[in-house]
């Protein structure tokens, strides 16, 4: 199986080309700014916003699956069109498409958890691109996979552990909020779903998969716990309420992983399990 990750040099892509590399594995893999630091993978120039260069990646590489890990942030034309245009593409060569969507579509009201079967309902500009490619993707591929997940977190590397190293250490101002709650899932275990999903029959058919860990936490709750494990002082966190910000956005967004869970081998850990063990950079 040749297999092409779009954003390969991202946070979740890179993961994904390691363990691909790690396996005997030598996928393709597409960038942005500049080509990630494997050598086992061949990289790819690629802007989604360019439908000619998606074109031709597509006829040099030849692929029988795509990763779409790109973020692409509210930024419409790379998430939302970008992504739209990805499934017709894939559609139209017969290509197995999985995709990765966000809880970002979710508003977090109404509900106390949100399961596979939920229809989005986004409250910002990234969350209704996102939820726009989603659609798209379900509709125009009959064979893709769309897998959401929620905080992405990595042995120190992730955005929010960053935060709450240069918070704790006073290099950087904000808070962390106590009522931003979301079920954080580690970068390992969510690409080692996307791998599994990818290469099994479970994406045969049009899915939608929950790749979030089981544990509803705060972003406060969860700087504690990356604090603890790192080796700050948690009572150095300032914290703060995001609905006193006028920030918008959905507040207790938590995706219910249990029918996920059920179809995969790969277990995905709660965030109390995971930063309870001792960080890579720490020993």
């Amino acid at each position: 199986m040749t297999v092409l990750i779009i954003g390969g040099s991202g946070f979740l892509g890179t993961e994904l080309v390691r363990q691909a590399v790690s396996a005997g594995r030598r996928p393709a893999a597409t960038f942005h700014s500049r080509p990630g630091s494997s050598d086992g993978a061949t990289w790819h120039h690629l802007d989604l916003r360019d439908p000619a260069r998606l074109e031709e990646v597509l006829d040099t590489v030849a692929p029988t699956a795509v990763i779409n890990a790109t973020s692409g942030g509210a930024d419409w034309a790379v998430t939302a069109e970008g992504g739209i245009r990805l499934a017709q593409a894939a559609a139209e060569r017969g290509i197995r498409l999985v995709h990765v969507s966000s809880d970002a579509i979710f508003s977090g009201t109404g509900r106390d958890w949100y399961d596979e079967s939920c229809l989005p309902d986004p409250l910002t500009p990234y969350g209704a691109a996102k939820a726009t490619a989603e659609t798209a993707v379900r509709l125009l591929c009959p064979h893709a996979a769309v897998a959401r997940t929620s905080l992405i977190i990595g042995n120190g590397r992730s955005e929010h552990e960053q935060l709450v190293h240069a918070l704790a250490a006073g290099t950087r101002q904000g808070a962390l909020y106590t009522d931003d709650i979301r079920c954080p899932v580690h970068v390992e275990d969510l690409a080692a779903a996307l791998w599994e999903i990818t290469g099994s029959e479970a994406s045969e058919a049009a899915s939608v998969f929950h790749l979030a860990g089981p544990d509803a936490l705060s972003r406060y709750e969860l700087g504690e716990l990356i604090a603890r494990r790192d080796g700050f002082d948690p009572a150095r966190l300032p914290s703060a309420r995001r609905s006193d910000t006028g920030l918008h956005g959905g507040l207790d967004v938590r995706l219910d992983n249990r029918a996920t869970q059920q179809k995969l081998r790969t277990r995905l850990r709660g965030a109390r399990e995971f930063l309870s063990e001792s960080s890579p950079e720490q020993t």
